[in-house]
């Protein structure tokens, strides 16, 4: 008779804490910078023309948690454009700082549909001018700026890439952070009140100033898609459409922005694009020069609907 006894060795190993694998995150981040350029120059060109050197700066940053049921976004953009042409000074041609934050919760898994809440803030980097008139800026930082807060119903689908907001309790807040422009009325905030001096019929005396922060209450509607419609073709739509319930109630605001990406590879893209604003609230701004004085004023025209096309090639890094 044979016996036989197997003896099995058991090892046990730690692993060091750097070298435990992570838990798997919650948040994903996006995270791109970009340099548009473009330039024209001329030496003795019979037909004539203006050398300029154009530069727009842009950076995108996102962070999305996601956690069962639950969502927020959180989006920041930034843009800053200059452009120098021969003889004439520095002009800017694009200034933007936009903040987006949207909390979501879905019944369940399938759904695609969220009770949202959401934020968005819009200014700008610099002072804003009338060209050629750099004496009186129309616009300032935080002057104005818009914030909106508010709760409704979003419907995200992340295979489509595209996301609808829609929102019937809307708190808007216009500011307007600076006394000259908010005496103006600027931006549709209360103007100041003046009543002519009784010794110098000529002048006029300061009763009431301009107040600096305006708040309206309305529908918001918001909309984002992006598509590849052809291979490395891409085109992307922002709309943003708010009506106020007292003040002129179908009289909508319209923020349209819309752009075609044309990727050549990872590091250079060509874009065209469009940015269509109306805002009933945004005068035209008009300088008007006394002709017994000399002195020149700007005027309050009517709202128009205001257009900013775009056309660059550039270099985009994105890192996380």
């Amino acid at each position: 008779m044979c016996t036989s006894k197997n003896f099995a060795q058991i090892i046990q190993t730690t692993l060091a804490p750097n070298q435990a694998p992570k838990p798997p995150s919650n948040w994903t981040q996006k995270n791109q910078l970009g340099l548009d350029l473009s330039q024209i120059a001329f030496l003795n060109w019979s037909a004539g023309g203006t050398s300029s050197i154009s530069g727009l700066f842009k950076g995108e940053f996102s962070r999305t948690y996601i956690k069962g049921n639950h969502k927020w976004f959180n989006e920041l953009i930034a843009k800053y454009g200059l452009n120098k042409q021969d003889d004439i000074e520095l002009r800017k041609t694009d200034d933007a700082v936009q903040f987006n934050s949207t909390y979501g919760f879905r019944k369940d898994s399938v759904s695609n549909w969220y009770y949202s809440a959401k934020f968005n803030f819009n200014t700008q980097f610099a002072n804003g001018y009338n060209y050629p008139n750099r004496d009186v800026p129309i616009s300032r930082p935080f002057a104005p700026a818009y914030i909106f807060l508010g709760a409704g119903a979003e419907n995200s689908n992340k295979a489509k890439n595209r996301t609808f907001y829609f929102s019937p309790i809307t708190l808007k807040t216009t500011l307007v952070l600076d006394q000259n422009l908010a005496n103006q009325g600027s931006f549709g905030v209360k103007k100041a009140v003046y009543i002519t001096d009784p010794l110098d019929p000529s002048k006029q005396i300061l009763v009431e100033e301009g107040q600096k922060v305006k708040a309206e209450f309305g529908i918001l509607l918001t909309a984002y898609m992006k598509s590849e419609i052809y291979k490395n073709i891409f085109y992307e739509n922002r709309l943003t459409l708010y009506t106020d319930y007292l003040n002129r109630f179908g009289n909508v605001d319209i923020d349209y922005d819309t752009r075609l990406d044309l990727v050549v590879n990872a590091y250079v893209k060509a874009n065209i694009g469009v940015h269509l604003i109306y805002d009933d609230d945004i005068k035209n701004k008009k300088d008007v020069v006394d002709p017994a004085t000399g002195t020149k004023t700007q005027i309050n025209e009517g709202p128009r609907m205001q257009l900013r096309q775009v056309l660059g090639v550039g270099v985009v890094y994105a890192f996380k």
